[in-house]
């Protein structure tokens, strides 16, 4: 029995020794580790034609000698990876502007040891595009005839059109047609109206004095204001009155 006992021990002994062993193995063989620990400020917001930095930190176990990071949007395939600047201490940061797309982006760190190992670590954030107020235009201005009898019509026509990535006709906004006499300092209203399909409008008044004509339109919340280049037109005969 002595002997049976005895070797039960030597046998436990072994089996320890056998664990311990491999959990030393386990311990020197252990992958690398890169984890993104923080995106500031998240969301991201771009106001106007400012640029924001976004600043990424990222963690890594002793044993990964270098770490990279990309950040791409999500469901815009065709567009590069934005370019990463890196800081110390696996920090990096990232300029955003307002031709960035908006909504969620991906970032990944990639971290390599000093025997090739690669691993790597996702986190989301946001982006927020505000542009401010775009652009606008008059284009084609005309007012006909140039030259007009009193208490005849003019004509008044024109395209107002919006820069978004291009300009492109605005529809459904209003346009005035403002009109200075010659000898005179001072615009005066003489007829409005709204832009149709491509952004053309259209519009009359009666002729009155000699003078100087333009188009303007007063924007909104996302629109800036606009005029229109000036259009000159001579009158002779009897007074006018302007249609409103």
């Amino acid at each position: 029995m002595r002997k049976i006992a005895l070797g039960i021990v030597s046998a436990l002994v072994g089996g320890t020794m056998l664990v311990s062993g491999g959990a030393a193995a386990s311990a020197q063989t252990k992958a690398p580790t890169v984890e993104i620990q923080n995106i500031s400020p998240n969301p991201v917001v771009v106001r106007g034609n400012n640029e924001t930095e976004a600043f990424f930190k990222v963690a890594a176990s002793s044993d990964v000698e270098k770490v990279t990071l990309t950040v791409e949007p999500q469901g815009f395939h065709t567009l590069r990876a934005k370019d990463v600047k890196a800081l110390e201490s696996w920090r990096f940061a990232v300029p955003f502007n307002k031709y960035d797309p908006e909504g969620k982006w991906k970032a990944t760190a990639s971290g390599v040891d000093k025997d090739g190992k690669a691993v790597s670590d996702t986190a989301y954030f946001y982006v927020d595009v505000r542009k401010g107020k775009a652009d606008t235009r008059i284009t084609r201005f005309n007012a006909d005839p140039s030259k007009v009898r009193k208490g005849k019509s003019i004509y008044f026509s024109g395209r107002l059109q919006v820069d978004d990535h291009g300009w492109e006709g605005l529809r459904g906004q209003q346009v005035k047609v403002l009109y200075r006499a010659n000898g005179s300092s001072g615009w005066k209203w003489v007829a409005s109206t709204k832009t149709t399909w491509g952004g053309k409008f259209v519009a009359k008044s009666r002729a009155y004095k000699s003078g100087t004509f333009k188009a303007a339109y007063s924007g909104n919340w996302k629109l800036q204001g606009a005029e229109s280049r000036t259009d000159y037109v001579r009158v002779y005969g009897s007074r006018w009155h302007h249609h409103r």
